[in-house]
């Protein structure tokens, strides 16, 4: 019989991707059925319902909502000790001389504490921009991890650091690395010539893993999230992120990244990049526009670094191809579009909860059964990470929808992508591996990986190669690889 624990613990407090990697842990202890560790916030309480949970009483944001069901008492004993072994791992501070000292409780006493420098804002989004202002109006340049932030918090925060000289790097802003340090979702690569401006994260951890495959390194990778160069935010961060690299005497080039921007706003943007002294060159996914891949080529070739030929792995044995659609199950939104660009140049339209066009929109979230054609889904949309772990941490969601895919006889090959790096699932090929080997179809992996990460590349390659999939290190080359595949099945 099953045995469950839900409580909330009064005043006690973790960051948003702590409490991620937490109950991703708890998640993966051998036994547990269900389980959120998380701030007891409106939206997570009205999850538990979901989960069959009982919220408990009384509980609010300032607690720490622990609610976990296992087969049985033994396995929830387990995970529970798994749970407090992750909590009790975060790092004291120091006062330099080893005695640890109290931890500042708000941004403004942190930077009473430390002084101004960069702040990395990761809570709910609801709270990000109180936090995020503190941060600036201490003279810090700020990293915004949330989502979920309204435009008009966006647009206020990026006003003020104009004004103050400062870079906001965000809302959703998943990938950077500053002064050596990599940030969010990060890879770690060398110091080198390359400067990167992303308003896209899993774009900029293409490059920055296909850099590092050939070798090359990088100044500094900027995001500046995912919504800065639509016509809303008018490419705020990304004009001040350009100012910043072209006064870095180590960036000899800078590349911009991002899903396909606003039209005016890229040609503005284009225009500012023309006065700088040091080159740019830009890297917009959409049709007629150079895919990641050739971005990175060029920017190789840019800097007079040699451009290598891109990892790939091929399993022992092929599957029978048999006619039908592409599914594609993305963790990345750069990474979907990219892929949806390519694929319906060449099978036609792709629909999609983030659609290249409107009219190929699918209905909103959760499609208990997805309409006929092809289709890809970013799991990494903020719709469907609202009190959820990102797919990049927590891979359950796309699990489930994986073995549906499988067993769809409609589907002809399923394209996925595996992102790895700091922050990242620890072994995400050894939870897909098992579906990956049961499907019949063609599964296709683009593999994003830097020889670094400590998840390691090539284990995560051969795992997924050994369970039968195609594993590519460019997503591009895997999507016309998957194309390819479906084509020649009808």
């Amino acid at each position: 019989m099953s045995a469950e624990h839900v409580a909330a613990r009064a005043g006690a407090y973790a960051d948003s991707v702590t409490l991620m990697q937490v109950s991703s842990a708890a998640r993966s202890s051998e036994g547990v059925e269900a389980a959120l560790v998380a701030m007891a916030t409106e939206l997570n309480l009205g999850l538990l319902p979901s989960m069959g949970f009982r919220p408990p009483a009384g509980a609010g944001p300032n607690d720490l909502l622990i609610a976990i069901r296992a087969r049985d008492g033994a396995a929830l004993a387990t995970a529970l000790a798994v749970v407090e072994a992750a909590l009790a791992a975060r790092p004291a501070g120091t006062d330099g001389t080893g005695q640890v000292t109290v931890r500042p409780r708000t941004t403004f006493g942190a930077t009473r504490q430390c002084g101004p420098g960069l702040a990395l804002v990761s809570v709910p989004g609801r709270f990000a921009f109180a936090e995020a202002m503190d941060a600036l109006q201490a003279g810090c340049d700020v990293m915004i991890f949330s989502d979920n932030v309204p435009a008009e918090q966006e647009i206020a925060l990026k006003d003020l650091a104009a004004e103050r000289g400062l870079l906001v790097m965000g809302p959703d802003c998943g990938t950077a690395i500053v002064g050596g340090i990599g940030l969010g979702f990060s890879h770690s690569l060398p110091a080198g010539p390359i400067g990167l401006v992303a308003a896209s994260g899993t774009g900029a951890q293409q490059v920055l893993c296909l850099l590092a495959h050939a070798g090359a390194g990088v100044s500094a990778a900027l995001g500046v999230g995912g919504r800065d160069l639509s016509a809303a935010i008018g490419g705020r961060s990304a004009r001040a992120a350009l100012a910043a690299l072209a006064d870095d005497p180590a960036t000899e080039l800078i590349v911009v990244l991002s899903k396909p921007p606003d039209p005016q706003v890229a040609a503005a943007l284009r225009d500012y990049a023309a006065g700088l002294a040091t080159p740019v060159q830009f890297a917009f996914t959409g049709r007629g526009q150079p895919d990641l891949t050739a971005a990175t080529e060029r920017a190789l070739r840019a800097a007079g670094l040699p451009v290598p030929a891109w990892p790939r792995w091929t399993p022992e044995h092929r599957r029978p191809v048999r006619p039908g659609m592409l599914r594609g199950l993305f963790a990345g939104g750069t990474l979907c579009d990219e892929a949806m660009v390519i694929a319906s140049e060449r099978l036609g339209p792709v629909r999609s909860n983030i659609p290249l066009r409107p009219e190929w929109a699918l209905p909103p979230w959760p499609v208990a059964r997805l309409p006929a054609g092809h289709t890809m889904i970013d799991f990494g949309d903020d719709e469907l990470t609202a009190g959820r772990p990102h797919p990049m941490i927590d891979q359950t969601l796309r699990l489930e929808r994986l073995a549906a895919a499988a067993a769809d006889p409609q589907v002809a090959v399923i394209q996925l992508d595996v992102v790895l790096g700091h922050g990242a699932h620890p072994d995400p090929a050894a939870g897909l591996a098992p579906v990956i080997a049961a499907a019949p179809q063609p599964v296709v992996v683009a593999l994003i990986g830097a020889p670094s990460d400590p998840q390691g590349v090539g284990r995560q390659a051969e795992t997924l190669r050994a369970a039968g999939a195609d594993v590519f290190a460019s997503n591009a080359a895997a999507t016309r690889f998957a194309c390819a595949t479906v084509a020649g099945a009808r």
